[in-house]
């Protein structure tokens, strides 16, 4: 176990064991990409490339602009990583004589036969971290966490309906008077 990793259970376990649940979500999120990064190098395909393959394996043919709002991302990043996976041969880009606007993405062979490489390193990744735990606990968790989505969905979209949301609350500053 690195420090790193002892360092945030000893944080989780004993020194903040209530802090905020989203850091515990975040903390939890960098150990499962660390884990995977690690699988995904044996294949040299970085972590960043990971989503954009996981999105075409189910949905080939889409848009930049597509892959980038369902990887959460700007579109200069996806731009730059379908750069690179056209060099790699994974994807190849595409624009259809009718429309110059949009670039098309699709798996290359190569590209779509990482699947059955890659997929079952997320599935040891997954494996490994629910070691130990029982069916009814991840069940449990994975109700919780789509709960915990939606929730923040919704309330997402009921701040884009409504009003703006409440300034922040300020510090309480001394007024000086200006000089003279």
């Amino acid at each position: 176990m690195t420090s790193d990793t002892q360092n945030i259970i000893h944080h989780w376990r004993e020194a903040v064991p209530n802090d905020r649940l989203a850091h515990l979500i975040r903390d939890t999120e960098r150990a499962f990409r660390k884990a995977l990064q690690v699988r995904l190098a044996e294949y040299a395909v970085p972590f960043g490339h990971w989503s954009f393959l996981r999105i075409l394996w189910e949905a080939d043919g889409l848009t930049q602009k597509e892959l980038s709002e369902r990887a959460g991302v700007m579109e200069s990043t996806t731009f730059s990583a379908m750069k690179t996976m056209e060099a790699q041969g994974y994807i190849r880009r595409k624009q259809l004589p009718d429309n110059k606007k949009n670039v098309y993405v699709y798996l290359t062979v190569k590209g779509r036969a990482l699947k059955k490489k890659l997929v079952p390193m997320a599935e040891d990744t997954n494996s490994i971290s629910t070691s130990g735990l029982s069916p009814d606990d991840l069940m449990t968790t994975r109700r919780v966490l789509l709960a915990m989505i939606e929730n923040l969905a919704q309330d997402k979209q009921g701040r884009n309906s409504h009003a703006p949301c409440p300034p922040a609350k300020r510090r309480a500053t001394k007024k000086t008077k200006p000089p003279g």
